[in-house]
């Protein structure tokens, strides 16, 4: 063999055998970073971080995290496998013009968003939704701002749940959700799986102000089954309702507890369907331009009898029943 060809061969192994490794420490990095001033050809390590989460996704393992390192905006992202996105303590923003924010979409997968500003601004090219859950075991929105999403129907929506199987669970908290919606769709959180989807939703400290419905549940698309628990929470300026349970197909049971659904242009707390069943109890339902509580369309609707309804259009009182 010439001399030749044994150098190119070896050159070649060693090349091959750097490329593997450098692959193999990207894949297996547990921790990955990202900086305003980062660059996705980086390994998106402390010292090289990446530029966006997409580019820090692809570098870090299931199960692994994301921090930022400083401010800035790190772009929208498409999550198929287990992962945490933490930002807590910097300014971590997605600017979601004409699209969605962040996508959650792989089978089994737990992810955690912490600390995120996702913003769907400019008016002009409104983004579509800030989170779609379409596929998961489970997903935490924790201290995030999702902001002005105003996309067209069937989009609108600041979190918008719409799995089309199984259960997937929900927990936002800390958070603030605003002005999200238009004028015929969306919601500040919208769950509404379709096929045999269902939902276990939990929100809890949080703020939903001036989206077009604050909170708003449907099983109109599903034969599964919603479950949700609200717990000192804000529905505040809608331009329709605070908080809205639809229990046309699938089961909806809602628990509300120390709500406050304020001064929304329709109903403070609406259930509609007879496969929806809320109950409410230490909240207050004040100043909203519609019916405080009503249920309809066969809906039943159980107060705890220690809310504040009062200072609405139509107070609504007679359509909930108390518990005792």
């Amino acid at each position: 063999m010439s001399r030749n060809k044994t150098a190119f061969r070896i050159s070649l192994i060693m090349s091959l055998l750097l490329l593997l490794a450098s692959g193999s420490v990207f894949a297996q990095a547990t921790r990955t970073w990202v900086s305003g001033v980062g660059d996705d050809a980086n390994p998106c390590s402390r010292t090289a971080p990446c530029k966006t989460w997409a580019g820090a996704i692809s570098k870090t393992a299931a199960g692994g995290i994301i921090n930022c390192i400083d401010p800035g905006g790190f772009g929208t992202v498409t999550i198929t496998k287990s992962i945490t996105i933490s930002c807590k303590h910097v300014e971590g923003s997605a600017l979601a013009s004409s699209t969605t924010g962040v996508i959650v979409n792989g089978a089994n997968i737990d992810v955690v968003l912490r600390g995120l500003d996702i913003d769907g601004s400019p008016p002009t090219s409104p983004g579509l939704n800030g989170i779609r859950f379409l596929q998961g075991t489970s997903l935490i929105v924790d201290d995030c701002i999702i902001r002005d999403f105003n996309g067209a129907a069937p989009n609108g929506s600041g979190i918008l749940v719409n799995n089309t199987s199984l259960t997937v669970e929900l927990h936002v908290i800390n958070s603030t959700i605003t002005g999200n919606g238009n004028a015929t769709s969306g919601a500040g959180i919208n769950i509404a799986p379709t096929g045999t989807g269902g939902a276990r939703v939990y929100v809890t400290n949080s703020t939903l102000l001036n989206n077009t419905i604050g909170l708003r549940t449907s099983t109109a698309a599903t034969t599964g089954a919603i479950g949700i628990t609200v717990t000192d929470t804000s529905a505040t300026g809608s331009p329709l309702h605070g908080i809205v349970a639809e229990g046309t197909s699938g089961a909806i049971r809602m628990m509300l507890n120390g709500l406050t659904s304020a001064n929304n242009l329709g109903d403070g707390v609406q259930a509609t369907g007879g496969n929806a069943i809320v109950r409410i109890g230490s909240s207050t339902v004040t100043g909203n331009a519609g019916t405080g509580l009503i249920a309809s369309g066969g809906a039943q609707l159980f107060t705890y009898g220690n809310n504040q309804v009062n200072g609405n259009t139509t107070d609504g009182s007679g359509s909930a029943v108390a518990l005792r």
